[in-house]
C-alpha cells in the first residue's frame, strides 16, 4: 500500500512539473495577446475620429476579436492554476496517508 500511494506522489509531482511548464507557456500567451489588444486599440484609437467617447468606442468595437481572444488566454491561465493547485492538494492528502500508514505499522 506505501508504495502504491508512493508511485501515486511520483505521478503526482511529474504533473506538477508538467503544470508549471504549461503555467509559463499559459502566461507568456497572455501577454502576448494583452499586448496585441493593447496595440490594436491603440490603432483603432489614433485612427478614428469624433469625440474622446466615439473614438473610444470605435476602438473597442475594432478590437473585440482580439478582447475575446485575451479572456480565452485569461480563462486558460487560471483553468491551470487551478489544476495545479488540486495536484498539489492531492500530494499533500497522500503525503499525509503515507505518514499515518508509517506510523499505523510502527505500532
Amino acid at each position: 500500500m506505501i508504495q502504491e500511494i508512493q508511485k501515486q506522489l511520483a505521478e503526482l509531482i511529474q504533473e506538477n512539473h508538467k503544470g508549471s511548464t504549461a503555467l509559463f507557456e499559459a502566461e507568456k500567451a497572455l501577454a502576448e495577446a494583452e499586448y496585441a489588444l493593447d496595440l490594436a486599440e491603440q490603432k483603432a484609437y489614433i485612427k478614428a475620429s469624433g469625440t474622446v467617447r466615439d473614438r473610444e468606442a470605435i476602438a473597442r468595437l475594432e478590437s473585440g476579436d482580439l478582447r475575446l481572444q485575451r479572456d480565452l488566454r485569461k480563462a486558460e491561465l487560471s483553468r491551470i492554476r487551478q489544476k495545479i493547485k488540486s495536484i498539489e492538494t492531492a500530494s499533500m492528502v497522500l503525503a499525509t496517508q503515507a505518514k499515518l500508514m508509517g506510523q499505523e505499522s510502527r505500532l
